[in-house]
């Protein structure tokens, strides 16, 4: 049986480091709790918005938050849990599990960098592919995504307007491509229809955001490193007050 003395030493061993990381876990279980939330939000609210893609269709912003809010959640509740509980399993599970994802995000990264104009061209090849689910049953989704895309960013298929005639098999477009919106305004003349890119004018969107999307990347890996660097300085602690007193 340990001493009080030697109880004592652990604590003021480990006190410290656990006030800081259990703070610090518990802001990581909370911000995947925040994203759950905004996931589970999206998927009630925005429900029809799905996916562009006809070769992913689960693969929604909604879904993306939801599964990744779980897993951040789940991590961050063994972390949190370790550090109370001052556990050396659930410490270094908690630092493994973290260490993989946060490797996994800086390949996804690194590989997206590289395979930049691969990864464009099939973006737009199953972009196209998905036109032709466009107003078919169930694919409500797809459609509702579409309307929304060429109405707020005022643009017309995927990499051109004629992206449609062979959805149509006509000279036609969806009555979202339309300057005025009118019933069956897609029939009309091409002077009607917006005549600029959806991939290249969202793409041009996302750069001109780039700042702000880095931003929110970086104080992701800040937080993950923190995470990292406290859970494994609170094991330390812990092998080191259980050493001196074994």
């Amino acid at each position: 049986m340990r001493s009080p003395v030697c109880w004592l030493q652990r604590g003021r061993l480990v006190s410290w480091d656990h006030i800081k990381c259990s703070e610090l876990l518990f802001l990581h279980q909370l911000g995947g709790c925040g994203i759950l939330g905004v996931g589970i939000w999206l998927a009630v609210t925005q429900g029809n918005f799905a996916t562009l893609s006809s070769s992913f269709p689960s693969l929604s912003a909604a879904n993306l938050l939801i599964v990744t809010g779980t897993f951040v959640m789940i991590i961050g509740f063994v972390g949190c849990i370790g550090a109370i509980k001052e556990n050396k399993c659930l410490l270094l599970s908690f630092f493994i599990m973290l260490l993989i994802i946060f490797l996994l995000e800086l390949t996804v990264v690194i590989l997206f960098f590289v395979y930049t104009d691969k990864i464009d061209k099939y973006a737009q090849r199953d972009l196209k592919k998905g036109l032709h689910l466009y107003g078919t049953d169930g694919n409500i989704g797809l459609t509702n995504a579409w309307s929304i895309i060429q109405t707020d960013f005022r643009c017309c298929g995927v990499s051109n307007y004629t992206d449609w005639f062979e959805v149509y098999n006509t000279t036609r477009v969806p009555d979202s491509c339309c300057l005025e919106f009118s019933e069956n305004c897609g029939l009309h003349s091409p002077g009607t229809w917006w005549k600029a890119p959806c991939y290249e004018t969202v793409k041009v969107w996302l750069q001109e955001n780039l700042l702000a999307v880095g931003i929110f990347g970086l104080c992701t890996a800040m937080v993950q490193i923190l995470g990292l660097t406290f859970a494994m300085t609170m094991y330390c602690q812990v092998v080191k007050a259980d050493t001196y007193c074994a």
